[in-house]
């Protein structure tokens, strides 16, 4: 994949401008998710996917090929959320009602695959909890702990994303875990 992306990325710095969108559809669902795991929110992931995709096109010239496409746009996407995390202040919260619905919340957008109503209704209520209290955490601790057990990054990739020593991003998940695993033993 990363040769036909690296092949798309020639094409679009020759002129090509048709060749960018090879690169959007092969990254778009992941890059959302990424967005939306540490956003919470469907319509500001949205937002800051496309501006990353925006940003990646527009600053195509400085990426290195002889690195992971990949890993560079998550970086700018992650740049983008915790830029977003810092400026606003929490004018909702994920398991407030939404508006104009009968009682639900962001939470029951959430799909499970489980046939039992008991098991669904179980495994939403522990999902919930687990995106609050990730939310809750700090923004340093959070943004390790998404990348790590929710998208599935390897400790290399979280350090290039973040561009964080290797050492520091240990110490942050770690940290993380204890300050979650702290917060849902409260319960």
């Amino acid at each position: 994949m990363d040769a036909l992306v690296n092949k798309r990325i020639k094409q679009v710095l020759k002129g090509d401008q048709n060749a960018f969108s090879d690169i959007v559809s092969l990254y778009q669902h992941k890059l959302y998710q990424i967005c939306y795991r540490m956003l919470g929110n469907k319509q500001e992931a949205e937002d800051i996917a496309q501006e990353a995709f925006v940003r990646a096109y527009i600053n195509l010239h400085t990426f290195d090929q002889n690195r992971k496409f990949s890993t560079w746009l998550y970086r700018i996407a992650t740049n983008l959320c915790i830029d977003r995390i810092r400026k606003k202040k929490p004018d909702y919260y994920l398991d407030a009602e939404v508006d104009g619905t009968d009682g639900l919340n962001m939470y029951s957008h959430i799909a499970t695959e489980e046939d039992l109503p008991e098991d669904v209704a179980l495994q939403m209520e522990i999902q919930e909890r687990i995106q609050y209290e990730i939310s809750r955490l700090p923004e340093k601790y959070r943004t390790v702990i998404v990348l790590k057990y929710i998208e599935e990054c390897s400790l290399q990739e979280i350090s290039e994303i973040l561009d964080l020593p290797l050492g520091t991003v240990k110490t942050r998940i770690h940290r993380g875990r204890e300050a979650l695993r702290k917060q849902l033993n409260k319960l």
